[in-house]
């Protein structure tokens, strides 16, 4: 696995590098601000990019948006001090892969490699205040989307937080199944994966 670390506090970056490469890690670069990051995910293409969110002049958050603007497929982790509401609202929005804490430096290898096969890593405590958080649009026609009932029952399962084999567990379907509706659903909305399903359905319903 390569990574980038871009954090503007040099003493933790390299703490991070120190870390990381002892557990076989690579860590192809590090970076110090927000425009750095985007030049060296430029660069590097990495795995993983593994960034602050509070930084001087550009922010984390902004430099991901501009980065998963030009690379969809970017799997970007956030890691951060601050549990701040607001900024866990733009790091799903913006289709983030992870949102951790600084504190909880143990975690971050296996958050790291379950963000490099694809999972979400922001926590069931944080998917969890997702409709305490997002402030609702007007209610979105599904249908003039060519979304029917089974693939918004679906949805709201997602945003329940369910996996796939509790989804079709819950639907009598294969998980299969599921997976093929859910790839149709992501593809119809223009969205990435199911954490935006989920942002999506508590920003729409």
């Amino acid at each position: 696995m390569k990574i980038i670390a871009v954090d503007d506090d040099n003493i933790v970056a390299i703490s991070l590098k120190t870390v990381l490469e002892a557990k076989g890690i690579e860590v192809a670069a590090l970076g110090s601000s927000g425009a750095e990051a985007i030049e060296l995910y430029r660069a590097h293409k990495p795995d993983v990019l593994l960034m602050d969110i509070r930084m001087n002049g550009m922010s984390g958050l902004e430099a991901g948006e501009k980065i998963l603007a030009e690379d969809r497929d970017a799997k970007i982790l956030f890691l951060t001090t601050f549990s701040d509401d607001e900024y866990i609202v733009r790091a799903l929005s913006i289709g983030a892969k992870g949102y951790i804490l600084k504190q909880d430096f143990e975690g971050i290898e296996s958050a790291l490699k379950a963000v490099m096969n694809g999972q979400s890593v922001f926590g069931s405590e944080i998917v969890s205040k997702l409709p305490d958080l997002i402030q609702a649009k007007d209610s979105f026609d599904y249908e003039s989307h060519g979304i029917g009932r089974k693939e918004q029952e679906i949805i709201a399962l997602v945003a329940k937080g369910l996996s796939n084999k509790e989804i079709s567990s819950r639907l009598y379907l294969s998980e299969g199944t599921i997976r093929n509706y859910l790839s149709g659903i992501l593809e119809k909305l223009e969205l990435r994966d199911r954490t935006q399903l989920a942002v999506f359905f508590y920003q729409n319903n």
